[in-house]
């Protein structure tokens, strides 16, 4: 009989494991990572509609908030206060960039493509100061290699 309870248990959690499972993302708030001083690491991220990305302040004195012109029409705007962790989960596909306020002019963005980013021509007509210009155009040509490749 217990047997048969640890069966029934198995083969239940086997059938749960199959259903589609959103997936959560981390991005680190970082003083410094791999891609230099004052970034989000990492600083690029696909995923699948119903996904969600968790902003995290590794380090104190950063924020994050989306830069409004790099949403998909129809979705609201994020403005974290510094050092507080923020959960997103995206529904609707997209391109989203992200800044970190006090740090924007640095190059401390983030792009977030989900599902097939049909808003790319806008977010790429969007003029960032300082550094965040060069690390966007980056974030494009990844996010064209990506697109690319899942062709």
């Amino acid at each position: 009989m217990r047997k048969m309870m640890m069966l029934g248990a198995l083969v239940a959690g086997l059938g749960m494991a199959g259903a589609a499972q959103a997936a959560e993302v981390q991005i680190k708030m970082l003083n410094k990572g791999t891609e230099g001083v004052m970034v989000f690491e990492p600083a690029f991220v696909k995923i699948a509609p119903g996904d969600t990305v968790r902003f995290v302040p590794a380090d104190k004195g950063h924020n994050v908030e989306t830069i409004e012109t790099m949403l998909p029409e129809g979705t609201q705007a994020v403005v974290g206060k510094v050092n507080e962790e923020i959960a997103i989960t995206y529904e609707k596909p997209g391109v989203y960039g992200y800044k970190c306020k006090p740090h924007y002019g640095m190059g401390m963005v983030a792009m977030v493509a989900v599902g097939d980013a049909t808003n790319v021509a806008q977010a790429k007509a969007v003029t960032h100061p300082g550094k965040a210009k060069q690390v966007f155009a980056s974030l494009f040509d990844k996010l064209a290699t990506t697109t690319a490749a899942a062709k």
